[in-house]
């Protein structure tokens, strides 16, 4: 199978005039877009050339970094492929060095989640999926690349493609709601452009705080301008709604001493986590309604406790929307299925989550 598709490779080389096998290789992947591009070249001091772009047949979650284990998110930020797994359950796959050093200082420390991977199949939870065909063209390539000595083939995985005016508004929007994420979302635009002027992977350094650091570089004339104003990436303040909630404080039954802070399990979705995210999917097509006028699209941040018997106990948004959406939220949310409960050494024990609910549809 696979000595079939090398020869296609070969083919797909030679019509682009470019010499087989690719010494080098880089990986950039941008979550809203759906886009996994490969660029290749065979010197160290030759630029960077696109081969192939692949679309994204399936994602899981929204904007933003993965943070916890069991959040849904495909992570974003500047990674390496680790691990070649050709027996994969998902046809072939390719392992991202997630938790990287970034990660394990702003994810949460117990349950930051693991076991990332580009893989076939076209499912996902928080991997980044590609066909099956696909798949085996970019295991080959990278496979070709670490026997030629390339060890550590970068994946950088971005929240947008910032040459797509319409990708770079969506994230503008995003951003309305959760700023805590401009500096990230400016960091990652910086390697972005720093890529597109020179065709050469970006230095990454990551400070004390665990934030990204990177080269500064003002996107070309000839490419989509984004604001280059602080806060980065962020509307003027006169387009921003502050909304100032009227609604009762919802209190949580379970003490704050009685939530588990560490745990060997996390709670589990009848179903499991595609069932969870067929919920979520639905929860932000049916409450459009409810949006603004004149909004398409919001992202909440709900945080909810569910209890040591699995039910849903305590929903709270804590980010975003209005009062009369917001309150249809945390009804929804208390109105979930009993789950199976977190476990700490045997025992079931109640934890808080959170959890951000995209209204709108694509």
């Amino acid at each position: 199978m696979l000595r079939r598709k090398e020869d296609t490779l070969m083919k797909q080389f030679k019509e682009k005039g470019l010499a087989w096998p690719a010494r080098f290789i880089y990986i950039r992947s941008f979550k809203y877009d759906s886009q996994l591009e490969v660029w290749i070249k065979n010197t160290k001091e030759q630029r960077y050339k696109l081969f192939k772009t692949y679309k994204i047949c399936a994602l899981a979650g929204t904007l933003g970094p993965k943070r916890m284990a069991g959040d849904f998110q495909v992570p974003e930020g500047f990674y390496y492929i680790n691990e070649f797994n050709p027996r994969s359950e998902y046809h072939l796959s390719l392992g991202l060095n997630y938790p990287n050093a970034s990660d394990r200082i702003l994810s949460d420390s117990l349950q930051p989640g693991k076991d990332i991977y580009i893989h076939g199949s076209c499912v996902t939870t928080g991997c980044i999926p590609i066909t099956d065909t696909q798949i085996e063209e970019l295991y080959i390539l990278a496979a070709h690349a670490k026997d030629l000595g390339e060890d550590f083939i970068p994946v950088h995985i971005f929240p947008v493609n910032f040459n797509n005016n319409r990708s770079v508004e969506y994230l503008n929007k995003y951003l309305q709601t959760f700023s805590e994420y401009t500096p990230f979302a400016k960091s990652m635009r910086n390697a972005f452009y720093y890529f597109e002027k020179y065709r050469e992977v970006p230095f990454v350094m990551v400070n004390g705080k665990g934030e990204y650091v990177t080269e500064e570089v003002a996107p070309a004339e000839a490419l989509v301008k984004i604001p280059n104003v602080e806060p980065v990436l962020t509307a003027s303040p006169a387009t921003v709604r502050t909304h100032v909630s009227t609604r009762p404080v919802r209190v949580n039954p379970i003490p704050e001493e009685a939530l588990a802070h560490s745990v060997d399990h996390l709670p589990v979705y009848p179903g499991g986590n595609d069932a969870f995210q067929v919920f979520l999917n639905k929860l932000g097509k049916d409450e459009v309604k409810d949006l603004d006028q004149g909004q398409t699209k919001a992202f909440i941040m709900v945080e909810y406790v569910i209890d040591s018997v699995g039910k849903p106990v305590y929903a709270r948004v804590i980010r975003g929307g209005n009062d009369g959406l917001n309150t249809k939220i945390e009804d929804a949310f208390l109105g979930m299925p009993q789950w199976s409960p977190a476990a700490h050494s045997g025992v079931r024990v109640p934890i808080r989550l959170k959890q951000t609910v995209m209204i709108g549809i694509n």
